[in-house]
């Protein structure tokens, strides 16, 4: 990184890195994906004038999730930075994180119960609304408030996300990231008991077990949202900045949380807009574009509709960006 600081020279040029999460796909339909049937005839004439290449962002072989992926993208190395979901999600929702704190990102959730045994039907509550999610976790807010000697914070996300933190009346190790996730990761299963190794570990678990069994309660009555799974135990690292590694004043575009946690991690500033659409960032792209060196934009929608296995609505939000490109290339990034 010494060599990396020392090539760094100040300049007019702007950088501007577009992600569109999750636009890799299968060829499910006629032998092509997503991507090959949308018409994208901007992109195709900036491909043609263009180095083009693929990128690895931890290392062959590995598939990565969305912190170690855009991590490996940003320019810091993945294998050696273990950033919690929790965390990014929390720093996304505007949580100001501190020693004491285990950050949890959570999903409501649908389960049926079998002999007693609750068994997942729908890993997301069918996406409800946000809207929906903010009544449950004012209901939850108001019911939970301190589990053993931690205070329980909750924040909507999006949809069915949430942000859970643990604060603590003391310091907490990064060895709460060894609890594993209750989400089992598959439908017709029961969610994992929380577990891990050491004996912050084992109170973080305990207290989550709590809140889980407190949570089921208390939503035993919803038609969708009945239950929650956990995900992302973690504590907040101290990391360089982007801009202190790369000599670059970096602002963040995204609509989801965790990727702006992701990007408020590594010193983005996280640039506020109203709105959801791609026609929403790009405004906000063109308003910002003079106040940074780098800009990073994050499109989630290829990912969720991919998610939901919508083929077609994955292809119209591809055709969707291309069709702004050309406002986006006015730019001269």
């Amino acid at each position: 990184m010494d060599t990396l600081k020392n090539l760094i020279k100040k300049n007019d040029s702007k950088i501007l890195l577009i992600v569109l999460d999750g636009i890799g796909d299968l060829p499910l339909k006629d032998g092509k994906t997503p991507l090959e049937t949308a018409e994208t005839p901007n992109l195709d004439t900036l491909a043609k004038k263009s180095a083009l290449g693929l990128h690895i962002p931890v290392d062959y072989g590995i598939t990565p999730g969305s912190g170690p992926g855009h991590l490996g993208i940003f320019g810091y190395d993945p294998l050696k930075i273990n950033i919690g979901r929790g965390v990014l999600e929390a720093l996304g929702a505007g949580f100001e994180l501190k020693e004491t704190d285990v950050a949890i990102r959570g999903n409501f959730a649908t389960v049926k119960y079998e002999n007693g045994i609750p068994i997942v039907v729908d890993r997301r509550a069918g996406r409800i609304p946000t809207e929906e999610n903010k009544r449950l976790i004012k209901n939850l807010s108001e019911n939970i408030s301190q589990i053993e000697d931690a205070q329980i914070i909750l924040k909507s996300g999006m949809e069915h996300r949430f942000v859970a933190v643990f604060r603590f009346p003391h310091l907490v190790s990064s060895e709460v990231e060894t609890i594993n996730d209750t989400d089992p990761q598959a439908i017709g299963k029961p969610p994992l008991k929380p577990l891990g190794k050491g004996e912050m570990a084992e109170k973080v678990s305990r207290i989550a077990e709590i809140f889980s069994q407190k949570v089921a309660e208390l939503l035993k009555n919803e038609p969708k949202a009945n239950y929650v799974l956990l995900r992302g135990f973690s504590v907040k690292p101290n990391l360089e900045t982007f801009e202190e590694r790369f000599g670059l004043k970096a602002g963040c575009i995204a609509t989801y949380p965790m990727y702006k946690g992701l990007a408020s991690l590594v010193g983005m500033k996280i640039i506020d807009f109203e709105g959801m659409d791609i026609k929403d960032e790009i405004k906000t792209l063109k308003r910002e574009w003079q106040n940074f060196d780098f800009i990073f934009l994050h499109i989630k929608k290829t990912d969720s509709s991919g998610e939901d296995g919508n083929f077609d609505m994955k292809t119209k939000i591809i055709e969707e960006f291309d069709s702004f490109l050309p406002e986006i290339l006015a730019l001269n990034p």
